[in-house]
């Protein structure tokens, strides 16, 4: 098994996993903030979830608060500002960093197998997306900007 599903891992509530149980899934791992220009993207995740995840697709979010302390609250806090404002009933984990020297290991590992514009491997902002193959490949990376409808064509392709 790909060690990209063996990473340790805590869900928003606090409980250990890692992303064995996505194994056979296509997965869109997305980090969010809940006080980002971007924050309205949670309602086309969502939409994208509830429209695939019976096709073997999931939606992962991983909250972080590196980009202009966009994330600032409390795991529980964020839920339930997800779940009253936007419905989310995707899976989400507890707040991670995706750069720097406490990068999440998930993150590093993303990074790597799909580098930014001119190889940097950074995340950029908020809701910067990788879509991952049901063989761990991550297929693509998207910006910020790219809304979850524009990527639904290279989703469904994967399913």
């Amino acid at each position: 098994m790909d060690t990209i599903y063996t990473i340790p891992l805590k869900t928003i509530d606090g409980k250990e996993c890692d992303l064995s149980q996505y194994a056979d899934k296509v997965m869109l791992i997305v980090n969010t903030a809940s006080k980002c220009g971007f924050t309205g993207q949670y309602k086309g995740l969502e939409e994208l979830y509830k429209k695939y995840k019976d096709r073997g697709f999931v939606v992962l979010g991983f909250p972080c608060n590196q980009f202009n302390h966009q994330e600032p609250g409390a795991e529980e806090e964020i839920g339930k500002f997800c779940e009253l404002n936007y419905g989310v009933t995707f899976p989400m984990f507890s707040k991670i960093d995706v750069n720097g020297d406490n990068a999440h290991p998930l993150y590093k590992e993303l990074t790597q197998r799909a580098p930014g514009i001119l190889g940097t491997e950074a995340v950029k902002w908020n809701f910067t997306k990788f879509l991952v193959g049901k063989d761990s490949s991550v297929i693509k990376r998207f910006a910020s900007a790219t809304s979850p409808a524009s990527i639904e064509k290279e989703i469904t392709a994967i399913l």
